[in-house]
């Protein structure tokens, strides 16, 4: 008769964790939970963006839980400041909101995770355990919003490669808000012709408008940040 594998009982490491949160109760549930659970402990909390900053090269933690809205300097810009320093840290962003752009913009910061506060302690312990073996753990509703913000982001990149080179130029100057005299004498040409441009410009990304076309424009520019990022 085969032994039973011990594969199974083997101790995991243990994750070391420092909460940023500005919600007393909220930064004293998570500490209590993750001190009584085998394998997990939280070396620190802070309330601010500043004094995470000051205090988290100290503590070395593995995982950061990063609340977004915090006072003063917000979570992603938090996250952001640490990434660069600290490369090898894993920031686990814990909000309740689900709003899109917040989502992206903790993501080009340099965040692994995105899980929502309300979260259950058995799922968000298994998040973290995930954040720490390098996964990128995300609420089902969350991941369901990432897929269909890069896919608007895919479309208007695909719009914007349809236009000319100088019709590009064209959008860049109008995005940037600059006016119909301006954009001619910046690119030597009469004014008729760059609302003909600007016509044509309208018609492929399907606007009606200077602002839709700049929305068009920077959601373009954010993709190609993503792809080099």
């Amino acid at each position: 008769m085969n032994r039973p594998s011990e594969k199974n009982d083997r101790p995991q490491p243990l994750v070391k964790i420092v909460i940023v949160e500005d919600e007393t109760w909220i930064r004293e549930n998570l500490v209590r939970e993750i001190n009584s659970s085998p394998g997990f402990r939280c070396l620190n909390h802070y309330r601010t963006a500043e004094e995470a900053l000051q205090g988290i090269p100290a503590d070395v933690p593995d995982v950061v839980l990063m609340d977004i809205n915090l006072p003063g300097m917000d979570g992603v810009e938090c996250v952001r400041r640490l990434r660069a320093n600290f490369p090898e840290l894993r920031f686990l962003m814990l909000t309740v909101y689900e709003e899109s752009e917040k989502i992206f913009k903790s993501l080009l910061a340099g965040a692994n995770g995105y899980m929502l506060k309300r979260t259950s302690t058995p799922n968000l312990l298994e998040a973290i355990r995930q954040t720490h073996s390098g996964g990128a753990p995300m609420s089902s509703s969350i991941a369901r919003k990432v897929v269909a913000y890069f896919n608007e982001m895919g479309k208007a990149q695909s719009s914007t490669v349809a236009l000319s080179p100088r019709e590009l130029q064209v959008l860049e100057l109008l995005a940037n808000g600059a006016a119909y005299k301006h954009i001619a004498d910046e690119l030597s040409l009469s004014i008729e012709t760059i609302r003909m441009n600007v016509k044509h410009i309208y018609a492929k990304l399907h606007v009606h408008s200077r602002g839709e076309a700049a929305a068009k424009y920077l959601q373009q520019s954010q993709f190609r940040h993503s792809e080099n990022g």
